[in-house]
């Protein structure tokens, strides 16, 4: 199967523009699932919870949702992106996952960062794994879950063959880190990361960039710089990530000892 990243950078709480944008790089890209960043129809740096109740989506709904499912539709792919989730009265950090067909699962951010605490609610979901194409199993984490080992082996042992990681990401050890992931779990990421410097109300970000596509081993199969835009784009074959084999006589899933893991 075919796997990608879209990697651009969106303006703040310039909806328009951003989906224009996300359109503009997913005309004909053919691929079976790509990943765009964290929050990409809003930008990140917010200052006041008006702000993102003024793009927020409740899911399932919204012009993002209606935009990106008739692209997942055309394009006869599965489409993984962050947006800010309205639901009643609460804000999430969210992602949502739609397949051509129409369905669509969403994942609430696990794990806030720094001042999304100031205008999110934890996420309540769960790591949750999602079967696409009859048979791969994907999972989902955000950005700043990567920092939780806990995270990639919860969904790698609730079989998950493809971390689909969308991210907002501005600290420098990310990209090393999700190596290590795909190699303690023996399983592909696809890491979809912004660019461009966002400054609002005095607080000023530089995201990092670098979006990958990782394999089993924790190898780039193919990445973008610190300040490009575009899409990547890997063939892969997910069955890879059913052999757990370390070595002949180890297994990195066969050999665990959950018993002593506890404190």
């Amino acid at each position: 199967m075919k796997v990608s990243a879209l990697q651009f950078e969106p303006r703040f709480l310039n909806k328009e523009y951003n989906l224009y944008k996300i359109k503009q790089l997913l005309y004909k890209l053919k691929t079976d699932l790509v990943v765009l960043p964290e929050l990409c129809n809003s930008g990140y740096v917010f200052a006041t919870q008006e702000e993102v109740f003024s793009v927020a989506e409740e899911a399932g709904k919204g012009e993002t949702y209606f935009v990106l499912s008739e692209i997942a539709n055309s394009n006869n792919c599965n489409i993984v992106y962050g947006y800010p989730e309205l639901d009643s009265n609460k804000l999430f950090n969210s992602c949502m996952l739609i397949m051509p067909d129409g369905r669509f699962y969403n994942y609430r951010k696990t794990h806030l960062f720094n001042r999304e605490k100031l205008f999110f609610s934890p996420g309540d979901t769960g790591f949750q794994v999602f079967s696409i194409l009859d048979r791969i199993k994907i999972g989902i984490m955000i950005c700043f879950d990567w920092q939780f080992p806990e995270a990639a082996r919860t969904l790698a042992l609730a079989g998950a063959q493809i971390i689909c990681h969308p991210a907002n990401l501005v600290l420098p050890w990310c990209q090393q880190a999700m190596k290590i992931r795909c190699l303690e779990n023996r399983v592909f990421a696809v890491t979809a990361n912004r660019i461009g410097t966002e400054i609002n109300a005095g607080e000023k970000l530089s995201f990092t960039g670098q979006s990958q596509i990782l394999n089993t081993k924790g190898e780039v199969l193919s990445s973008l710089s610190v300040n490009e835009e575009g899409t990547i784009t890997v063939e892969i074959n997910p069955e890879e990530a059913n052999d757990k084999t370390v070595t002949e006589r180890n297994d990195a899933f066969k050999d665990r000892r959950p018993e002593f893991y506890k404190l």
